[in-house]
């Protein structure tokens, strides 16, 4: 069975699109720990990221890099936290969290949103990418 990050990519479920490539597709969280909360995940369905394959590994940084720079332009922060825990989606996923200190990047924080607010912040993201 897919994964939902799967059903996601595939456009089975709605999702804030911020950004996709041949090998990685990345949304807004829809429970972020801050605003501007974006999952990086890649798109071949692989339980664990450090089980990823190498070729399609060594790119998740970079793709990732691009979100960042854009995250840090679009919501006020000091930087972009980066989580890898990969217990609550059995697929591989990287957080960036934009963040003013290290303590928050918790799960504890994590909050719904509301699907208007992703909307208008994952369009004021997209247009610094």
């Amino acid at each position: 069975m897919p994964s939902i990050f799967s059903r996601i990519i595939k456009g089975e479920i709605p999702c804030e699109k911020i950004l996709e490539d041949a090998d990685f597709f990345a949304f807004l969280d829809i429970r972020p720990i801050n605003p501007g909360h974006t999952l990086v995940v890649p798109k071949i369905e692989v339980d664990e990221l450090f089980e990823v394959a190498d070729d399609v590994l060594r790119g998740a940084m970079p793709f990732a890099k691009r979100i960042a720079r854009a995250l840090k332009q679009s919501v006020p922060c000091r930087r972009i936290g980066v989580l890898v825990a990969g217990f609550e989606v059995p697929h591989a996923h990287i957080h960036l969290v934009p963040i003013e200190g290290e303590g928050e990047l918790s799960f504890s924080r994590a909050r719904a949103a509301k699907p208007e607010d992703l909307a208008a912040l994952g369009e004021r993201i997209r247009e610094h990418l």
